[in-house]
């Protein structure tokens, strides 16, 4: 494990640069959950996410000379912007190589501290053989975003702020990724409180650290797919892979689905904007992924919130429709006067509102005659909505539904 006195060390170097975040009761996920539910709220921290912890700690860590030679590093965001925002503080330069796909926010995140930006590779992995190399061969110092002793022990001040707070926690969930944030924690939780339960949270679109973890040895996959970008590591790490074997008790796995149900219920019922790799622990509580939790205390990590606003877009049209909240049908009428009033009519006295519509009569599947009206409603549950079909068969309307 990270020595504890090493934890501290870097608790004391951050304190006048992070911000100590809210560790917040939350009421109605604890409802949902069964379990006495608190909330980290590092989404809240300055840039947006936890990684500012590490990266300072690290570069702070570093001699005059060795930043004065500039410091390089790779990340899909969230790291990147911590390098940057601490080796401007430092004065020293930063290079940040970034996937290609990387959300926009997240680039000017680190734009917006100074730090020059590479994009390079389709994943964190091929970014960072790239950042590796150039690193290299320009003599800067690699700051790694998880297998680094200093940049884990800046996670793992979390963990002290959080026990600090709350001293009858039984379970501690923390979103995995490379693993260097669970490492910290684990650690610090394991010295101080051993008998807290810490149990991990991957995405199932990128599985190498939950099956490294399940085989007990290093295990890398071909390729991630996942919302959840923070956590969309390839390739697993023997440093973070160690530690996680030594101090955490089980590793589970939410996919898209479920994340992205929990990044909506954060943004409607907590009233926080939370990323895919913050919102994993939520949404293993919101689905019952991990037994033994009724009425325990419970600290969940909320990692990040540097959310691409196209994803949540996204994120709530969807989880509207899924709700009940809205509804698209596509109605064939006869194409003459009067044929849309009606029925428009009859959805006015179901009390649906529509907020868009699309007529389409030149579809080559339609008769000659015909029209395809495309309705988007605001509906008011599903109830409301299975009256409307109803409605729709009574009077004889033909229509099919996106789900």
């Amino acid at each position: 494990m990270i020595d504890l006195k090493t934890i501290y060390e870097a608790h004391e170097r951050i304190k006048n640069v992070i911000v100590k975040t809210p560790f917040a009761h939350a009421p109605r996920l604890s409802q949902e959950s069964g379990s006495n539910v608190y909330l980290k709220k590092e989404n809240l921290q300055v840039t947006g996410a936890f990684k500012i912890r590490g990266a300072y700690n690290k570069i702070a860590s570093l001699s005059d000379e060795e930043r004065s030679c500039g410091v390089i590093a790779a990340s899909a965001g969230n790291h990147a912007q911590g390098v940057a925002m601490a080796a401007q503080m430092f004065g020293a330069r930063a290079l940040i190589v970034m996937p290609e796909s990387t959300p926009l926010t997240k680039i000017n995140g680190v734009s917006y501290y100074g730090a020059e930006v590479i994009l390079a590779g389709s994943n964190y992995d091929e970014a960072y053989a790239y950042a590796s190399t150039y690193g290299s061969e320009h003599g800067m110092v690699f700051v790694h975003p998880f297998a680094d002793d200093a940049v884990m022990a800046g996670q793992g001040t979390i963990a002290i702020e959080m026990l600090e707070c709350i001293d009858n926690l039984d379970a501690i969930i923390i979103p995995v990724g490379g693993g260097g944030l669970i490492a910290g924690m684990a650690s610090a939780i394991k010295s101080i409180a051993p008998h807290i339960r810490v149990i991990g949270v991957g995405a199932a679109g990128a599985p190498a650290m939950r099956e490294s973890f399940d085989a007990k040895t290093a295990i890398d996959t071909t390729s991630v797919r996942t919302i959840a970008d923070g956590i969309a590591v390839r390739d697993t790490s023997p440093i973070t892979l160690g530690h996680i074997l030594e101090s955490v008790d089980e590793f589970i796995s939410v996919d898209d689905e479920e994340i992205a149900n929990a990044i909506l219920f954060l943004l409607e019922r907590q009233k926080l904007v939370v990323e895919g790799a913050g919102a994993a622990g939520v949404a293993a509580l919101l689905h019952h992924k991990i037994e033994g939790l009724e009425n325990k205390n419970v600290g969940v990590v909320l990692s990040g919130g540097n959310m691409d606003v196209t994803l949540l877009s996204i994120i709530i049209e969807k989880g509207l429709i899924k709700s009940g909240r809205k509804m698209k049908l596509t109605v064939t009428l006869i194409d003459k006067p009067g044929a849309l009033m009606k029925l428009t009519e009859m959805l006015q006295g179901l009390n649906a509102n529509i907020v868009h519509i699309d007529y389409d009569r030149t579809s080559t599947s339609l008769a000659y005659g015909d029209a395809n009206v495309t309705i988007h409603l605001e509906t008011k549950g599903k109830a409301h909505q299975d009256e409307i079909r109803v409605a729709m068969h009574a009077n004889h309307y033909l229509s099919s539904e996106e789900h």
